[in-house]
C-alpha cells in the first residue's frame, strides 16, 4: 500500500488513540494525525494534508457533520468516514449532505469492513495516480 495521510477526529482520546494504533498496524505506511475538536480538525486539513478523515458526529463546539461540510468546501478530494455511536437515519442523511463518504457506526462495524474500505481507497487512489 503506498503511503497517505489519514485524519481521526475524534474526543475520546483513549478512542481516538486506540483507532490510531490498530491503523497504524494494519497499514504501517499510513500516516496518522489526530484531532480533538474541530478547530483542531480544520488546522490539520491545512497543514498535514489528509487523504482520508475519520469524523465523530458529536464533537466540542462545532458537530463533525458541519465539520464535514467545511472539509469537503474546503478539499472535496479528502474521503470522509463518519465514525459515530449513533446509527439513526437522519444523521446518515445529514452526513451524506455535507459530502460524506461513508457512515460507520461504532461498535456495529467491525475492523475488517473498516480495513477494506481504507484497502479500497488506497487502490483506487493508487490507479488514479498511475494513469
Amino acid at each position: 500500500m503506498d503511503s497517505f495521510n489519514v485524519l481521526i477526529v475524534e474526543d475520546n482520546l483513549t478512542f481516538r488513540h486506540a483507532l490510531a494504533e490498530i491503523l497504524q498496524s494494519q497499514f504501517p505506511d499510513m500516516a496518522i494525525a489526530e484531532a480533538g475538536n474541530g478547530v483542531e480538525a480544520i488546522e490539520k486539513i491545512h497543514d498535514f494534508n489528509p487523504a482520508l478523515v475519520f469524523m465523530d458526529v458529536r464533537l466540542p463546539g462545532e458537530n463533525g457533520l458541519e465539520i464535514t461540510r467545511k472539509i469537503k468546501i474546503l478539499r472535496p478530494d479528502i474521503v470522509v468516514m463518519i465514525l459515530t455511536s449513533y446509527d439513526l437515519p437522519e444523521y446518515r442523511d445529514v452526513a451524506l449532505q455535507c459530502g460524506a463518504n461513508h457512515f460507520i457506526v461504532k461498535g456495529s462495524s467491525t475492523f475488517e469492513e473498516i480495513s477494506s474500505l481504507i484497502s479500497s481507497y488506497s487502490a483506487r487512489r493508487k490507479n488514479h495516480f498511475s494513469a
